[in-house]
């Protein structure tokens, strides 16, 4: 593999997309429960600007994972230096280093970015992202039991946070 981790382009939105729409069937990986489509991701990828960016990993033109920065509470200027980090990874290549690598670069990104706190919400049943979390020395700062209904199946969401060292 020759994986490089570059900003997201408009043409990367039906590779996006698959790869969320991915994560939806999985029932493990987000709360949306409906497939989502192209021109949904359009508008999304339009709200993530060169401070809050789209991070894709590429090898030789296929889209094998991305990772994105949002922010935390829009506006509120205290906490402008905090933002989610998202990442998502295409079935077929779980547990061959993407993701890590994805995170990695998102974290060294962070400086440059002026991001000093990064915090991930995920669903309490996915243990690959706890795993992978916790390997990049997030903790868990937060619990909110039982809020997610999977048509009667109830989960919560965890909230993971770490401090980014800024030079």
């Amino acid at each position: 593999m020759n994986i490089q981790n570059r900003i997201a382009v408009e043409a990367d939105l039906p590779a996006i997309t698959e790869i969320y729409n991915q994560a939806i069937e999985s029932r493990i990986a987000t709360a949306d429960l409906t497939a989502v489509s192209v021109e949904n991701r359009r508008t999304w990828l339009s709200t993530h600007d060169a401070d809050y960016p789209v991070f894709v990993a590429e090898d030789e033109g296929f889209i094998k994972g991305w990772c994105s920065l949002s922010p935390y509470r829009s506006g509120r200027m205290a906490l402008r230096q905090t933002a989610e980090i998202s990442y998502y990874i295409h079935r077929e290549f779980h547990g061959v280093g993407i993701g890590s690598n994805l995170i990695a670069d998102v974290i060294n990104h962070c400086p440059a970015l002026g991001i000093k706190v990064l915090f991930a919400i995920l669903l309490d049943t996915n243990a690959l992202s706890i795993g992978i979390l916790e390997k990049f020395k997030f903790e868990r700062w937060g619990h909110l039991p039982g809020i997610a209904d999977f048509e009667g199946d109830l989960c919560g969401h965890f909230y993971y946070g770490r401090r980014v060292d800024i030079s």
